[in-house]
C-alpha cells in the first residue's frame, strides 16, 4: 500500500515537528530557570549585611560555612552512591552479555511436515479430510515382477545343458524373437 503523502509533504511535516519540539524545549528550559529562581528566593532570601556589626558578620559566615559543610557531605554521599550504582549496573550488564554468549541459539533445521499435519495445525482437530498424495499414485504390484524374475532364472538354470551347443543357441535366438514370426 503506497503512502498518499508525497515526499516533499513528509519533509515539510518533519521540519514543522522538529521546529515545534525545539520551541517546546526552549519553553521548558525557561520554565525550569524560573522555578529555580523562585525556589532560591524562598529558601535563601537576600542577606542584609550593611546594618550588621563585625561580630554578627563573623557568626553569620560561620553558620553559612557549617551549612555548606553539611551540604557538601550530603553531596559526597550521594555521589558515592551513584558511583556504586553505576559500577553495579556495568557489572550486571557484563554478566548479562556473558550469559548471552554462553547459551547460543541452535541453528534452525528444516522439518518435513506432511500436508495432513499442516492442515491439522491450521484447522485444528476438526480436520478429517486426508490428503495422502501417495494413495493417488499408481501402484506397481511386487508379486508380478518377482514371479517373472524367478521364472526366468529357473528356466535358465534348468536348461543350461539343453542350451549348450549350436542347437541350444538356435532355441534361445528363436525364443527371443517370440512366437509371432
Amino acid at each position: 500500500i503506497k503512502s498518499k503523502i508525497s515526499a516533499s509533504r513528509k519533509l515539510m511535516l518533519k521540519s514543522l515537528m522538529v521546529a515545534k519540539a525545539k520551541e517546546e524545549l526552549e519553553q521548558e528550559m525557561v520554565e525550569k530557570e524560573e522555578q529555580k529562581e523562585k525556589y532560591l528566593e524562598e529558601k535563601a532570601p537576600p542577606i542584609q549585611t550593611h546594618s550588621m556589626t563585625l561580630q554578627e558578620l563573623k557568626t553569620l559566615c560561620e553558620e553559612l560555612h557549617a551549612k555548606i559543610d553539611v551540604v557538601d557531605e550530603e553531596r559526597y554521599d550521594i555521589e558515592a552512591k551513584v558511583l556504586h550504582n553505576t559500577r553495579e549496573i556495568k557489572d550486571l550488564n557484563i554478566k548479562v552479555l556473558d550469559l548471552r554468549g554462553k547459551f547460543k541459539r541452535p541453528n534452525l533445521r528444516r522439518v518435513r511436515v506432511s500436508a495432513d499435519a499442516i492442515l491439522r495445525s491450521l484447522l485444528g482437530s476438526k480436520h478429517k479430510v486426508s490428503l495422502d498424495l501417495r494413495a493417488n499414485l499408481k501402484s506397481v504390484k511386487k508379486e508380478d515382477t518377482e514371479k517373472e524374475k524367478t521364472v526366468e532364472v529357473s528356466d535358465w538354470r534348468k536348461n543350461v545343458e539343453a542350451m549348450s551347443g549350436m542347437e541350444g543357441r538356435k532355441k534361445m535366438f528363436d525364443a527371443a524373437k517370440g512366437p509371432n514370426q
